[in-house]
């Protein structure tokens, strides 16, 4: 187990041990963060959460891992479970990172996407302000909706202006598409308790940090439909594209994949959640865009890295025609719109952490994909060799 003797923090002040409250501990990010905690820290986890399985090898109790005494497992939903403010109330750090956020579903499931990411939330805010306990709340950053350049005509200079596409924590504005666009539920839900919390800091005294991922992506992340997800369900674009690359499927491009995405590696954004956790003096009352501007690709590109990838750690060949372009409305149903763009300004998180992502696409990429083949490639082809049931 970590010990507490000799850490310090980032101005060279005793860290003292502390007892966090997770809520959604069992998910891709709370998984990864509970075994960073675990594993070189000597707090304690409430983790709480629908689900365990992806911190399952962490509450087993082994000898190898002495910290069965660090982390319990607290199986609860928070829209209706009234042990929550007491599990908030004996911790010293409540972490939200308790969310819908999959853009199948902001489409198609508009009211649960804003109830979940709204509503759901405002008791856990709640119950930090009243008991006086610190609150890490994930956003995203899709709050930013789309870039001021995605405005401009296609051959404006201008576009390449960085003034007009970086995205940066106090000063971008947020823009998103008309009402009848239901993608952008998850964005103004996500926006607006961000405003909430802002408030309840600036009139009660609430001491928060709100943290807007980019794209992070890592081993554990999202579900492969049909082996440990729903059959009909449809992931985020690292799975999606994973789950096709499993199947020798070609890759689907949603409206030619034209879009353009920064992607971070788990463990380093991890370790800049780390630094929020262990430095409150720096961290309180700030908004931290988290992501890796020089992992910046379009999702074409991502597909076409992906199956070169793949390719390498698999030693399958590569598909004749590797990737298929669909229509928005195809893949996600009437009403999706999407940003253009997303490149996060890392000034603050630097000036006030020190914190820069390390891993290259490429590596972050192997490492992945090197999971998900380990992890689903028997299991995908058993069931691909299953017959169809003929009922």
């Amino acid at each position: 187990m970590a010990s507490a003797a000799g850490r310090v923090d980032l101005d060279g002040k005793p860290i003292k041990p502390m007892t966090i409250c997770m809520i959604g501990a069992g998910g891709f990010i709370g998984s990864h963060l509970c075994e960073k905690l675990m594993a070189e820290t000597p707090h304690k986890v409430l983790a709480l959460d629908v689900y365990n399985d992806k911190i399952k090898h962490l509450l087993e109790p082994s000898d190898g891992h002495p910290w069965s005494d660090r982390i319990q497992f607290h199986r609860l939903n928070i829209k209706h479970d009234s042990r929550l403010e007491g599990l908030i109330k004996t911790s010293d750090l409540t972490i939200n990172l308790a969310a819908i956020c999959t853009p199948a579903d902001y489409n198609t499931r508009p009211l649960d996407t804003i109830y979940s990411n709204f509503i759901d939330a405002l008791p856990v805010v709640k119950y930090c302000s009243e008991n006086n306990k610190r609150l890490i709340h994930f956003s995203t950053c899709e709050v930013y909706g789309k870039t001021i350049g995605s405005f401009l005509p296609k051959d404006s200079p201008l576009r390449q202006d960085p003034a007009y596409y970086l995205l940066k924590e106090d000063d971008s504005p947020c823009i998103f598409g008309s009402i009848e666009k239901q993608r952008w539920s998850y964005a103004c839900a996500k926006q607006l308790i961000e405003r909430l919390i802002y408030a309840e800091g600036a009139e009660n005294g609430l001491e928060f940090t709100i943290v807007r991922p980019f794209n992070w992506i890592g081993p554990r992340m999202d579900f492969i439909p049909g082996i440990d997800g729903p059959s009909e369900g449809v992931p985020r674009v690292l799975a999606c594209f994973s789950n096709n690359l499993l199947r020798r499927e070609p890759l689907k491009l949603v409206d030619g994949g034209e879009s353009q995405r920064t992607f971070v590696y788990i463990k380093d954004a991890i370790d800049a959640v780390m630094l929020m956790i262990e430095n409150p003096a720096r961290a309180n009352g700030h908004i931290f865009n988290v992501g890796n501007p020089n992992n910046e690709v379009t999702v074409r590109q991502l597909g076409e890295m992906m199956t070169e990838v793949y390719a390498k750690v698999s030693g399958e060949p590569k598909l004749e025609q590797p990737t298929i372009d669909v229509s928005s409305k195809e893949f996600y149903g009437v009403g999706y719109d999407d940003s253009d763009k997303r490149i996060p300004d890392m000034t603050i998180i630097n000036r006030q952490l020190g914190w820069n992502p390390k891993t290259s696409l490429w590596d972050l990429l192997e490492s992945t994909l090197t999971y998900q083949h380990r992890t689903y490639a028997e299991a995908i082809k058993k069931a691909i060799s299953q017959p169809a049931s003929t009922n």
